[in-house]
């Protein structure tokens, strides 16, 4: 249950922020990494760090605890880990260049729909 929160916290934070094609991946059985990730892009690096700013906040303000960030200062790829759940923010051609839903091709994507304002594009 406690996953499926910080999905949902995660997921409706950077849609607030405009990320682009939100994509979420059951892990769990197939790494040992994480059971869940996030992955999302954004035009420019300044909107990559918006979005990772506003996830922070808003997970903080939910109480689920950041353990790593990686990315901050470049702004083309951020990666925060809260345990069972990383979330990647990436510029738009880094994420097409590293292409992490094809090396993870074999995990389920969620369903995430409900969380997606789809009236704010």
């Amino acid at each position: 249950m406690a996953e499926s929160q910080m999905l949902e916290v995660a997921v409706k934070a950077a849609d607030s922020k405009r990320a682009e094609d939100i994509v979420a991946l059951d892990l769990e059985g197939i790494s040992f990494i994480a059971d869940e990730y996030l992955i999302m892009q954004a035009p420019t690096e300044r909107q990559v760090l918006a979005i990772a700013d506003e996830i922070a906040d808003q997970m903080e303000k939910a109480e689920f605890e950041l353990t790593r960030q990686e990315g901050r200062r470049e702004g083309q790829w951020v990666l925060l880990d809260y345990g069972d759940l990383i979330v990647h923010i990436f510029k738009n051609d880094v994420r097409h260049f590293y292409n992490l839903e094809k090396l993870w091709g074999d995990a389920p994507e969620i369903d995430i729909a409900d969380w997606i304002d789809e009236e704010s594009f």
